[in-house]
């Protein structure tokens, strides 16, 4: 475990392989931690790769280092803590490769800062970045429905049974996400003490409210809203990894989101991974973030 100041916080990270070889940073998702990667990492590091891998606002050891600043989940705060974790690594450039929140985080900074990316592994959703203005927009019922864990963030009995119950509440994602992941009491117990964090309520809730219109942004970020408003395009060399499993974004037949990457791109639906991609192919993500290296 490293820990580095960057930006509004005191971030915990994993470091694996040779320190001066090609970086790659790996970005883990809700309701995760940075142990969804270290396989992942691991075989990457194994051909000479640098690894990093940072736990989120909100996870595990890593804390603000202002008591007053707000414990905002909104995607401009993912975007711009992995930008800062860059800056104060000293990293130029590096592939950025994530799923979930971890995944948003990448496509940020791929998409408003690409000379920071050498490339971008996205998945679970390839696009991910929100579009909140439209986010009142209802899609079909079965898609809805999905959804049930956000609607009932919007609430206070949401955040009281986060809050009481996030043990229970992020085991039952976890199942529901990845229906053909057979991960055993030990894998979750590793993961859950991450969700103990005293900022994970306020930042998960946070999250799910503002990507709604609900509450508003940090007063920081809104410019960086403000950009992502647009929907930017992605430039970079892009793959984008599917699980053909996923329980909470099971992916389409049809490519729609391929006019959203200009440069390179390839998508990839793989049978048998549901959610957590990182952690249920750790060979296809390592895989993946290779190609671009």
């Amino acid at each position: 475990m490293k820990r580095v100041q960057a930006g509004v916080l005191d971030v915990a990270y994993l470091e694996f392989g040779p320190p001066d070889g090609p970086p790659a940073v790996l970005l883990h998702g809700f309701p995760y931690d940075a142990r969804a990667c270290t396989a992942a990492a691991e075989r990457l590091a194994a051909t000479g790769v640098r690894c990093l891998v940072p736990y989120l606002r909100g996870y595990g050891p890593t804390r603000f280092l202002d008591p007053a600043t707000p414990r905002s989940g909104e995607q401009a705060a993912l975007g711009a803590d992995l930008l800062a974790f860059l800056d104060a690594l000293g990293i130029a450039r590096a592939v950025l490769a994530g799923y979930d929140w971890g995944g948003r985080a990448a496509c940020v900074v791929s998409a408003l800062w690409p000379d920071r990316a050498r490339g971008l592994v996205s998945c679970g959703v390839g696009y991910n970045i929100q579009n909140i203005p439209a986010s009142g927009r209802p899609v079909a019922p079965e898609a809805e429905h999905r959804l049930w864990y956000q609607y009932y963030l919007h609430g206070e009995r949401g955040r009281a049974g986060l809050a009481s119950g996030r043990d229970a509440f992020c085991r039952l994602l976890w199942q529901l996400w990845s229906p053909t992941w057979a991960f055993d009491a030990d894998t979750y117990a590793q993961t859950a003490p991450s969700f103990d964090n005293p900022d994970f309520v306020d930042v998960v809730v946070h999250s799910y409210r503002h990507r709604f219109g609900l509450v508003p942004s940090d007063p920081a970020l809104v410019e960086i809203e403000a950009r992502l408003a647009a929907q930017p395009a992605i430039t970079v060399p892009s793959i984008v990894l599917l699980g053909a499993d996923d329980g909470v974004a099971p992916p389409s037949a049809t490519d729609t989101e391929a006019r959203r990457f200009t440069g390179p791109y390839r998508r990839e639906i793989v049978a048998g991974v549901g959610h957590n991609f990182p952690q249920e192919a750790p060979d296809a993500f390592a895989a993946a973030v290779r190609a671009l290296l």
